[in-house]
């Protein structure tokens, strides 16, 4: 019998538990959430992102932002400090510092207090501190949701499949993009708006993905026919991607329930399935 990662089962052990000391203790707290303290730390941080999200959304609406100006400065400030001592400490109690680093909440970690350094020199940047949304996908751990953690790796793995075929579908709509583009600017010209082949390929795109803002159309017979063609094409190119993730996404879902058949919790040692039922 096969058994599944430490990881789906209840810690996210990627870096490796130091051996001893205080750091083992903050790891523990840190990375896990199997411990009262450790539920409570990421508890408390998933609270603290929320609220630094809304009060980035807040800031945006002239009112607020009018009257509450300071508070929303100095908040946003002892947030950033807040999550920049926690990302350093992580790095600090990790076995593998630069593997955690490099790992996908490694850079969301750092995503989510860069925009305040850089609105340091850019202001207008401080806005993407709303990144720090996707640091709330911890959820998944703290709640122990390992059925989500399952479901999440079937995902990965049909993208992960599909990743070949997307590319050349992109390369394929990249080059009948270029070539309508420029078919548009020599068919309608500066005079109805497309000035230049950048300007007529965003033109093709817009029409192929069927948004149609109208701020460029085209006046010739001949334009509104090609026109016409790039709107059916862009019904056929919408559902193309659809149909190969779906695929991909099919077999990987049943390599999955082949997998989980064969596999054991090494904590509880009951099947998958009741292991789910058990903890989650």
């Amino acid at each position: 019998m096969m058994s599944y990662d430490d990881e789906d089962c209840s810690t996210e052990d990627h870096e490796g538990r130091p051996e001893s000391g205080i750091r083992r203790t903050l790891y523990i707290i840190i990375f896990e959430a199997d411990t009262k303290l450790g539920h409570l730390f990421d508890v408390s941080l998933l609270f603290a992102i929320l609220l630094s999200v809304l009060a980035v959304i807040l800031e945006t609406v002239p009112n607020l932002q009018e009257h509450h100006k300071l508070f929303f400065f100095y908040f946003e400030w002892v947030v950033t400090v807040i999550f920049t001592l926690e990302y350093l400490l992580r790095l600090y109690v990790a076995r593998k510092p630069l593997r955690y680093a490099f790992s996908f909440f490694g850079v969301i970690d750092l995503l989510s207090i860069l925009p305040a350094y850089v609105s340091l020199l850019f202001p207008g940047v401080r806005y993407l501190m709303v990144v720090r949304v996707l640091r709330l996908l911890r959820v998944f751990r703290i709640l122990k949701l390992v059925r989500y953690v399952a479901a999440i790796r079937v995902l990965q793995r049909a993208l992960h499949a599909s990743r070949y075929k997307i590319y050349i579908f992109l390369g394929v709509i990249g080059t009948l993009v270029l070539i309508m583009g420029t078919l548009m600017y020599i068919v309608e010209g500066d005079h109805s708006g497309f000035s230049s082949i950048p300007q007529s390929m965003y033109w093709t795109i817009v029409t192929m993905t069927t948004v149609g803002y109208g701020d460029i159309v085209p006046v010739t017979v001949l334009g509104k026919m090609i026109a016409s063609v790039m709107m059916l094409i862009g019904y056929a190119i919408i559902a193309v991607p659809t149909g190969i993730v779906t695929s991909e996404l099919y077999d990987a879902q049943r390599e999955e329930n082949a997998l989980l058949e064969k596999l054991v919790c090494p904590h509880c040692g009951v099947d998958f399935d009741k292991h789910n039922h058990k903890h989650s």
